[in-house]
């Protein structure tokens, strides 16, 4: 890799070359408080890449923030002393001024380096945005970082690629220098229109209870974007307010709570699934539309892996559809074996390929799962029940631990979700 020799700028070259080959730069300049940085560009094809900037903590840690040429944000840490191993997830729990933590799995870039993905319209940017502090717990060990400078530093890495995509890296200057903003337009005639109200809709989705104390799990996207109240309700009771604890978006998942006890939770299956084996998917599909009660879909497992070989999720045939997302994947035996996550798009499959997708469908590995209810250090319970049910027996126990989750949303987050 042809960096310079500087520790950090070293990093800022790491970050993207497992995804974008080797990494040169950086050209220009970002210098805000202690962050250093520039643009980069592919050492292969000498296109532009990413822009980063980063800095280095007593602790002994390196720390960056990223933005690619799609305008996909990352961040980005190193630290002498880990040993990892590419592919396999890295989870870290993210907590910002003290607020509710973010329980995240970074992809390891190297032996030493992690990604992690940071979605433009997501939660986690929006509290990185504003923060002042930040805590990163990761193989026991608690790193902080301060964050006030962070408002500045992110309009100057949009800034940076806004140039160097309009004007090449030849032409990289200082990128700390923002465009002068623009005058505030005059105020509207009093005949103007009135801007319009975001148009709400409702958001529905699934989960399942993992503890007596009422955490349940279901999609991260499934709550994404909700405005007001989170509710929660059993087949057949009223619906109540829940708290949301946490939420992994990189393997979309996340914690909810709901208060007082219960008996009955679900199992998570101790023995891993098999291709081959069946499945019993539970949800509330299409809620209303259809039906208010849930529904049971069965199938068998596809594939051990889901899209581009994800190792994180099961491909099923049992078929789902929106408001399915967080509901629980059943083994025969009625352990959970995963958490249904989405389904194929198919108008985009067909646009791809030219043929229709049947019954792809996707689900999170309970190895996922696990880690997330380990790191919000919630209790759970396994399942080694080796004796089949018959799926009627599977789906009336699960009547006692599958919710139906709603939301109020605004109507622009709909056109994202997914099912």
């Amino acid at each position: 890799m042809k960096c310079r020799a500087a520790a950090v700028t070293v990093l800022l070259c790491t970050i993207f070359a497992g995804s974008n080959a080797d990494a040169r730069g950086p050209y220009g300049s970002i210098s805000v408080g202690n962050w250093q940085g520039g643009a980069y560009t592919n050492d292969q094809t000498g296109s532009f890449s990413h822009c980063a900037a980063g800095a280095r903590y007593a602790s002994g840690i390196y720390f960056m923030v990223t933005i690619d040429g799609n305008g996909g944000w990352g961040l980005g840490f190193m630290h002498e002393q880990w040993t990892l191993t590419a592919g396999q997830a890295f989870p870290l729990t993210l907590t910002f001024d003290g607020q509710q933590p973010f329980n995240v799995h970074g992809v390891p870039i190297g032996d030493k380096v992690v990604r992690v993905p940071m979605p433009a319209n997501s939660a986690l940017i929006t509290q990185f945005r504003k923060a002042k502090g930040m805590t990163a717990y990761t193989q026991g060990q608690l790193f902080q970082f301060s964050l006030d400078q962070t408002g500045q530093l992110l309009p100057i890495l949009a800034n940076c690629v806004a140039k160097t995509k309009q004007s090449g890296v030849a032409s990289a200057g200082d990128f700390s220098v923002l465009p002068a903003a623009k005058p505030v337009a005059a105020a509207a005639a009093p005949d103007s229109a009135p801007a319009k109200p975001d148009r709400m809709f409702d958001q529905t989705g699934t989960g399942f209870l993992v503890s007596p104390n009422g955490h349940l799990v279901t999609n991260a996207h499934v709550v994404q974007g909700c405005v007001g109240d989170i509710l929660g309700n059993l087949s057949g009771e009223a619906p109540a307010k829940l708290r949301l604890v946490s939420s992994d978006e990189t393997n979309d998942l996340a914690l909810l709570q709901a208060t007082g006890s219960f008996k009955d939770v679900a199992r998570i299956r101790d023995k891993a699934i098999q291709s081959g084996d069946s499945v019993v998917a539970i949800g509330y599909p299409f809620h209303g539309l259809l039906t208010s009660d849930f529904t049971v879909t069965t199938g068998i497992v596809s594939s051990l892996s889901g899209i581009l070989n994800d190792t994180r999720f099961l491909q099923i045939s049992a078929a789902v559809q929106p408001g399915n997302s967080g509901g629980p994947l059943l083994a025969s035996s009625g352990g959970v074996v995963g958490v249904v996550a989405a389904k194929l798009n198919a108008i985009k499959f067909v646009r791809a390929t030219g043929n229709i997708p049947e019954n792809i469908n996707f689900a999170i590995k309970t190895g996922a799962l696990r880690d997330f209810l380990d790191n919000s250090v919630v209790p759970y319970q396994i399942s080694d029940a080796k004796a089949e049910l018959k799926t009627a027996d599977i789906a009336r126990n699960a009547r006692a631990f599958t919710f139906l989750i709603s939301c109020k949303a605004k109507a622009k987050e709909k056109e994202t979700a997914k099912n």
